[in-house]
């Protein structure tokens, strides 16, 4: 799952979801036989998989690195052997890795570390030089979202071209990629961006910026910005910016399609996790639990002898923690035809969150934007399942950080599960799930201790009996997800079929 620098959930009440949404058009189906195939030491079988590929190839499965491809040839060679018609979609994408971690520190007036991180894409560079901060910062920040701190190349002063000068951006309006790109334009060495300032955009501000930089880019949390900015009105600031990353512009990587041999073509369920990690960690939560969940559901499908009724495609994304990639290479590359036969995205993110809650996709926009038509009803399938099962749930927003984005902003109804990433859990959510309030629901996220020993199996075993729940319900129904029983989309031509902008990843704002 990609990284936010902030991400937030706005809570339910602390009871199993019920909310206002259409009834389903979906059939009821008798779904045991599957879930009670479907066992957390299966998917454990094949995260330990995931875990030794990550420890034979420098602890990372990132796309673009030999531990991605082996992810790969296991995911490959599995869905093969258990009947699947299996191809690799190969394309390329812009490689990013940190080669060592950041320094910023105040030079003069006052010598100051920094608590910094390295913005992905950043140029690597060692740079000391003052700082001009853009004439449009705002401090103290209002009280909702609103600095355009160098989204202008208006905003600059036009950078001295002897001496070296760091540009000083707030976050806000426009993406990371602009402010960035006016800065180079502008003639900078280096760039900070600061967080806004605002609750939830006041921490140590880590991002993307979409697109290869030529010089470095830094963050910094808002207390940290505003002193800084200060220290500029008072005079003269010198600091000291240093990084170090690897960029390739055109790394080759792949997405895995594997599909049921029986099905109508004509209605086709995408069924997604992203199979790569992220270049710190070996990813056996993000999205190792996603994977292997789907490898155990796709097993046992097929071990039952189970034929679906719609065809089931298991799509398992590279370079999801590039920007979601894979999936939008793939939404990018089918013709009109082919987008209007997928009736439905279902999408596992991280299904084993330590500290977990079980958060449901938000379909009918109780938390956020719905989904396109349709997924409302994926939602329901989930929230009554669970609800059957006496297991509360609450909804997560479509946020924009995960492989569902290229299918909805092609109008393909969309859900899934999700246990949690950064977020930290509430002594409301405590209460309901367990786990201990106040800290994240995965602590090990994005890092090197995401390993086989961060799985929660309880979660497993919950998420992925909903994952496989769900699968079949949808692969099985006679009816489709409106109330006329039918399953045509409302997807959009090519044309029109664009990622959405979300507060997240390349369009962090």
């Amino acid at each position: 799952m990609r990284r936010l620098s902030v991400f937030s959930i706005t809570l339910a009440a602390a009871l199993v979801t019920v909310s206002a949404q259409p009834a389903s058009a979906v059939d009821t189906i008798n779904t045991k036989k599957l879930r009670d195939a479907v066992t957390v030491g299966g998917i454990l079988g094949h995260e330990r998989a995931l875990q030794r590929i990550a420890n034979q190839n420098d602890g990372t499965r990132a796309s673009g690195t030999p531990g991605f491809d082996a992810s790969v040839k296991y995911v490959t060679k599995t869905m093969k052997a258990a009947g699947y018609k299996v191809t690799e979609q190969p394309f390329t994408f812009p490689f990013f890795r940190e080669l060592a971690e950041p320094e910023l520190s105040q030079v003069t007036p006052t010598a100051t570390d920094y608590e910094t991180a390295t913005f992905d894409y950043s140029g690597t560079g060692d740079v000391t030089g003052t700082v001009v901060p853009t004439n449009d910062i705002i401090i103290p920040p209002s009280a909702e979202p609103s600095s355009t701190s160098g989204c202008e190349p208006a905003d600059f002063t036009p950078a001295s071209t002897t001496e070296p000068q760091v540009a000083l951006i707030q976050r806000g309006t426009c993406t990371f990629e602009i402010k960035a790109a006016n800065a180079v334009a502008a003639g900078y060495d280096a760039v900070i961006i600061f967080n806004e300032g605002q609750p939830g955009r006041d921490e140590l501000l880590t991002g993307t910026l979409g697109a290869i930089s030529t010089i470095p880019v830094v963050g910094l949390s808002f207390a940290d910005g505003a002193a800084l900015y200060a220290a500029t009105q008072a005079g003269p600031v010198t600091v000291h910016v240093v990084t170090s990353t690897e960029n390739v512009p055109e790394a080759l990587t792949s997405n895995v399609i594997a599909e049921t041999k029986g099905g109508d073509p004509n209605k086709v369920l995408v069924v997604g996790a992203h199979l790569d990690s992220v270049t710190k960690g070996p990813g056996i939560n993000d999205n190792g639990s996603g994977s292997a969940t789907l490898l155990e559901v796709a097993e046992q499908i097929s071990a039952l002898k189970l034929a679906p009724r719609q065809k089931i495609r298991f799509i398992f994304f590279g370079a999801e923690e590039s920007g979601t990639l894979g999936s939008e290479h793939y939404v990018d590359t089918l013709t009109d035809v082919q987008l209007g036969k997928i009736f439905a995205n279902l999408n596992f993110d991280m299904l084993g969150s330590p500290n977990y809650v079980r958060f449901v996709y938000d379909g009918d926009g109780s938390d956020g934007d719905a989904g396109p038509p349709g997924s409302a009803q994926i939602e329901k399938v989930f929230t009554d399942y669970y609800a059957g099962q006496n297991l509360a749930t609450e909804p997560t927003a479509f946020d924009g950080r995960s492989d569902y984005g290229a299918f909805i902003a092609a109008g393909i109804p969309a859900g899934g599960l999700f246990s949690g990433a950064e977020g930290v859990k509430t002594p409301e959510q405590a209460a309901v799930y367990g786990g201990t309030a106040g800290e994240p629901y995965d602590s090990c996220y994005h890092q090197a201790c995401d390993t086989i020993n961060n799985l929660n199996t309880k979660a497993l075993f919950e998420l992925g009996d909903g994952a496989a729940h769900a699968i079949w319900t949808l692969a099985k129904s006679k009816t489709g997800l409106f109330e006329d029983g039918s399953f045509r989309t409302t997807a959009k031509t090519k044309a029109a079929a664009k990622p959405s902008v979300y507060e997240g990843h390349q369009a962090v704002r």
